[in-house]
């Protein structure tokens, strides 16, 4: 009967066959249309999953997520980073303090602008402004 009534109603027109195919898929699961990932939205993906293995693997790990620099004041500007447990205790072993996670990174990371300095010849303990840092989340700062 069915049949019948599917085939009654594709002699009435089109608009019904749509009908009856609206009806028919009404059960079924829509296939996932997935947007394409921007070149930045890849790069990200790429870090997370190196991050991922590094730590299934018990090894440090620390990434750049994002660089930005101030358009008014080229001498101000910010790094995004993110890094694993194995990390953190790394810096640790290696004599670094602070009261969280985003404080031992922050010591890390002046050590090594100061070293990035030195090796160009200059004095790392210069007035070139300071060091902001804010937090973003439990895992995240945002050093400017």
């Amino acid at each position: 009967m069915y049949t019948c009534l599917e085939t009654q109603l594709e002699r009435k027109g089109g608009d019904m066959k749509d009908i009856i195919n609206k009806i028919k898929s009404l059960g079924k699961k829509k296939e996932e249309v997935k947007k394409p990932l921007s070149a930045e939205e890849e790069r990200r993906a790429v870090l997370a999953k190196e991050k991922e293995e590094a730590s299934k693997k018990g090894e440090p790990w620390v990434g750049v997520l994002d660089t930005k620099v101030n358009p008014d004041n080229i001498k101000n500007g910010f790094f995004e980073l993110d890094w694993n447990n194995e990390f953190i205790e790394q810096l640790l072993d290696a004599g670094y303090t602070g009261e969280s996670n985003e404080e031992i990174v922050d010591a890390w990371f002046k050590t090594i602008a100061r070293q990035v300095l030195e090796d160009g010849g200059e004095d790392p303990d210069r007035g070139a402004g300071f060091i902001d840092t804010t937090k973003i989340d439990e895992k995240k700062t945002k050093v400017s």
